[in-house]
């Protein structure tokens, strides 16, 4: 959300999450078969599911060697109820977390304390040696080299990817960001996810033109993608080409109809070019889709104003008029 009034800060413009792998794929890179991955599902171990983030590859990879281990499906299960409650909460111990075999137990360790899956405050292991060893995928047989070789380019892609992210987090130089997603890009030129990203670092700095690079770029490649097209409204709307704006967030609502933010750029606009009900209708439906964030507070204020213009406009009475009397 973009268009606020001065008085409230506009929050920083949406961001993609990381790339996708299919079944096959994970088998592929976990050495492992279908058959395990449905085990996993009816063991409560992993939920079902079509297509997997790069961040599901490291849990699968570690509960592919907890089970090599054989850990006990309920031990590995307790310990991903734990974790999983937790990553929200703590995602600054991320990279500090271990989950291993201890004998008959599964443990987990946050630097040097070691704990069991029930005692605290828990969360997975994603540090880069897990990452490196997906890297090192080699190929089955001669025919599956190419496979290996675009499997490695993605995975090394969404760990630069997920690197630029982390630095965001972390209030890193704009640099090292840029870097970071652009290494993602070179590794796989067709990562919309990673060239939005990109356009939003350069968008913050005020590198317009650059962002604007980027954000057509991940068009061209998914044009049907509404993260693209809203972000690309908002900098038009930064630049105050409202036309253009007001353009990709109707795209972008058109793509995705529960849009709640586009409704709000887009009933700030209609608002701002003094066009009542289209303001109205847009801050209804944003207000069905976040009735409770603060956000929606500045909503439901402006479509106060907006519905006591109609009240008094719809009172006034209509001013008296002479008619001609048709009798002769």
């Amino acid at each position: 959300m973009l268009r606020v009034n001065s008085e409230h800060p506009a929050p920083e413009l949406e961001r993609e999450t990381g790339g996708s792998y299919t079944r096959r794929e994970v088998c592929r890179l976990l050495k492992i078969d279908g058959r395990q991955l449905k085990n996993w599902e009816r063991q409560g171990l992993i939920p079902v599911a079509s297509q997997y983030r790069f961040s599901d590859l490291l849990i699968l990879k570690r509960i592919a060697r907890l089970r090599g281990e054989r850990a006990h499906p309920r031990l590995i299960r307790q310990a991903l109820d734990v974790i999983r409650g937790q990553l929200d909460h703590l995602p600054d111990l991320r990279g500090d977390v271990q989950v291993y075999k201890d004998g008959r137990r599964v443990r987990i360790q946050i630097g040097k304390q070691k704990m069991e899956p029930a005692s605290g405050q828990l969360l997975f292991d994603f540090d880069e040696t897990e990452i490196n060893k997906l890297l090192q995928l080699p190929p089955t047989q001669k025919s599956g080299g190419a496979i290996a070789e675009k499997l490695r380019h993605k995975i090394e892609a969404d760990y630069w990817f997920e690197k630029g992210l982390e630095l965001e987090q972390t209030g890193a130089p704009y640099e090292q960001i840029i870097e970071a997603y652009e290494k993602a890009v070179e590794l796989d030129p067709r990562s919309a996810g990673a060239l939005v990203n990109l356009g939003t670092v350069f968008f913050n700095g005020h590198a317009w033109a650059d962002a604007e690079k980027r954000y057509l770029r991940a068009l061209e490649i998914d044009p049907h993608y509404p993260l693209a097209h809203f972000n690309l409204g908002n900098l038009y709307d930064e630049q105050g080409d409202v036309a253009s704006a007001r353009h990709h967030y109707e795209e972008a609502l058109r793509l995705h109809p529960n849009y709640a933010d586009a409704h709000y750029n887009l009933a700030l606009l209609n608002q701002a070019a003094h066009d009542v009900l289209g303001a109205m209708r847009h801050w209804r439906a944003y207000l069905k889709l976040d009735g409770s964030s603060t956000w929606a507070n500045i909503a439901r204020r402006e479509l106060g104003k907006l519905e006591a213009i109609t009240v008094v406009q719809g009172n006034r009475r209509a001013p008296l008029q002479l008619v001609n009397n048709d009798r002769g």
